[in-house]
Order: C-alpha cells, then sequence, then structure tokens
C-alpha cells in the first residue's frame, strides 16, 4: 500500500471473496487470530487463543453441516480474515457467530460487515433463528460493528465456555 492509500482500496468490499474452509487454510487463519488476540491482550486462557481446535479449523467446521466457516480473500486468493458458525446448545434455534477476524491491512474497509451479514444468512439457509456471540471490551472495533449489525447486549448466559469473555449479544434473524 502506498502512503495515501487507504485499506478501502486494497481490499474494498466488491474485492472480498468468500469460500468455505479447507483445510489449507488452518495455519494462516490461525495466524490471524492469534495476532489479533495478542495485540488486544487477549493471549490468555478463557480466550480463542487457546481453543482446542485453533489450529485445526477446518476439522471442526468440516465435521458437521450445522457448523460452517467462510474464508475471506482478496482478489489475489490471499487470506485476509474470517466468520464462522456453529449450533449452540444453551438457547434454542440459535446459532453462535465465532472467529470473526481480519488481517490488520483488511481492517477499516467495511469487511467485518460484509463477514457478519454473509453468516446470517448461511445462519438463516441452515435453519437457525438467532445469532448468539461473545467478545471482550478490549475489542471495541468489533463491539461497534455488532452493534451497528443489530445485535443487543445481554447477561452472560451459564453455558459460556470462553471464560475471560465479558460483553455477550445477541440478534434474531
Amino acid at each position: 500500500m502506498t502512503e495515501g492509500q487507504s485499506p478501502c482500496h486494497l481490499f474494498g468490499q466488491n474485492n472480498m471473496k468468500l469460500r468455505r474452509i479447507e483445510e489449507k487454510d488452518n495455519p494462516i487463519l490461525a495466524r490471524i487470530i492469534r495476532t489479533n488476540l495478542k495485540a488486544n491482550e487477549l493471549d490468555i486462557p478463557g480466550t480463542a487463543y487457546f481453543d482446542k481446535h485453533l489450529d485445526r479449523l477446518s476439522d471442526y467446521y468440516l465435521a458437521d453441516e450445522r457448523r460452517f466457516y467462510y474464508i475471506a480473500t482478496d482478489e489475489e486468493d490471499r487470506i485476509i480474515g474470517g466468520i464462522g458458525l456453529a449450533e449452540l446448545g444453551f438457547f434454542d434455534s440459535c446459532a453462535e457467530l465465532q472467529k470473526l477476524y481480519l488481517a490488520d491491512p483488511a481492517k477499516g474497509a467495511g469487511l467485518g460487515y460484509r463477514l457478519i451479514a454473509a453468516i446470517e444468512d448461511k445462519a438463516r439457509e441452515l435453519g437457525y433463528q438467532r445469532i448468539y456471540l461473545e467478545t471482550h471490551s478490549n475489542l471495541a472495533a468489533a463491539i461497534h460493528i455488532y452493534e451497528k449489525s443489530g445485535y443487543r447486549e445481554i447477561e452472560k448466559p451459564a453455558g459460556v465456555v470462553h471464560s475471560a469473555m465479558d460483553r455477550f449479544f445477541i440478534k434474531n434473524l
């Protein structure tokens, strides 16, 4: 990127492509997720940083038809992020939005909104009626995107797995 160019110039919504996760994506996606968490001081137990599936996300998301993960790529097919969903057991007809992360050069271009819209469409296709998510106060930009996308904050549900998370949201589809 040359001086004066914004990330939007390189990673505009029209340039981003989405596809289903594949095994070859695992190491790049794990690096993007861990880099984001570390930059936000969330490389701690109780976060996705230590998720047992993080290094093999394709195994997790391809093992069940009620799960799905989109890989976002740029015009040269480089991975710039992703977003997933899986069935959530503690709310009826509800999926959990999972692991929405973007590489630093792709941030600030509105791609998070497009990823959320895509995973919401997939959730509807799979028959879910709501989407839940959990996040952390350190992730202010993510919280802003969730709120602008129609998610409302709720109290911490009893079934929360990532114990370090401190903000919880839900949206009716």
